[in-house]
């Protein structure tokens, strides 16, 4: 596979990703049709994609293209951190928050054609670090990672999975009382979730930072306090709407780094996939650290 200057690394079993059986096919004959100096790899198995992207780095490749979703994207990603390695996105995920925030192309012809053109910009883009993992999205504990685990175990995802979800761990999970912080301020709190955001967005146009950007060399932390079901509602409404940090139980800093302490080890998440970690958890920033395409055009929200 020597000489390709684009590697594409389909995760077959990632999001809308299963149900299209006829992917690789496509994609094949895509990039033989237009003579493009590429080839295309598969995954096989959790964490396949990382070491497959550092092949590509070893080789020479000049850009490696994930087809899957925010989890596929991480894998790829974390091999790419300080090289000269463009990324490229197929989002083919359920959620896809990277991409939408980047405002690239959900549909596959469009989206192949951008990242094959040779003339497409890139920039560099910021990594989050929770807990010694990177994540280019948003790592997040609490109720927003037992949705995360519990959305990955299902068949059938999408916004209509991950609603249904949501509503159901709001009626089941139980606050949690942390103390977190920053370089100049420090709080407890009893929580449902706290997320450190580096895009403004989960996925599915769900809103958890409003106007984060991921190339100013900074993260937002949103933490939720308790609400009942009608307040959840609202906070729900809020979360599309992009007002969700106008809500008086919602706080959101912002910084380069933070620290999250709870009663006992649990789960955190980042971009979507579950790992355990431990009682204290750190999160820091790396500016400009990743390389990613991104559409000419796309203007960026401003702060609120």
């Amino acid at each position: 596979m020597r000489g390709a200057k684009i590697r594409f690394i389909l995760n077959p079993v990632s999001g809308h990703n299963r149900g299209r059986p006829w992917l690789k096919g496509f994609l094949l004959d895509f990039l033989q049709s237009r003579r493009i100096l590429a080839d295309l790899v598969l995954t096989e198995s959790p964490g396949h994609a990382t070491a497959l992207a550092r092949d590509a780095v070893r080789e020479g490749v000049e850009r490696v293209v994930a087809v899957g979703g925010d989890g596929t994207m991480n894998e790829i990603a974390q091999s790419l951190i300080h090289t000269s390695v463009t990324l490229g996105l197929i989002p083919c995920g359920s959620g896809n928050g990277l991409a939408l925030h980047l405002g690239l192309q959900k549909d596959l012809r469009k989206a192949l054609v951008f990242v094959c053109d040779p003339l497409s910009r890139s920039k560099a883009i910021d990594t989050g670090w929770a807990d010694g993992r990177p994540f280019f999205n948003a790592m997040g504990m609490g109720l927003d990672a037992e949705i995360s685990r519990r959305f990955n175990t299902l068949q059938k995802r999408g916004i209509v999975g991950y609603a249904r979800t949501a509503g159901k761990m709001l009626l089941e999970i139980r606050p949690e009382k942390i103390r977190f912080g920053g370089d100049a301020w420090e709080d407890e709190s009893e929580v449902l979730l706290v997320a450190v955001a580096n895009s403004n967005q989960y996925g599915n146009h769900a809103q958890i930072a409003p106007g984060a950007m991921v190339d100013d060399g900074e993260l937002d932390l949103v933490a939720v306090r308790p609400v009942g079901p009608l307040g959840a509602a609202a906070l729900a409404v809020r979360l599309f709407a992009g007002s969700l940090h106008r809500s008086g139980r919602v706080r959101r800093e912002r910084g380069r780094r933070f620290w999250i302490e709870r009663s006992a080890p649990g789960l955190i998440h980042t971009d979507g996939e579950t790992h355990q970690a431990g009682r204290l958890i750190k999160v820091t920033v790396q500016a400009g650290s990743l390389r990613v395409l991104v559409p000419s055009e796309k203007k960026h929200s401003s702060r609120p």
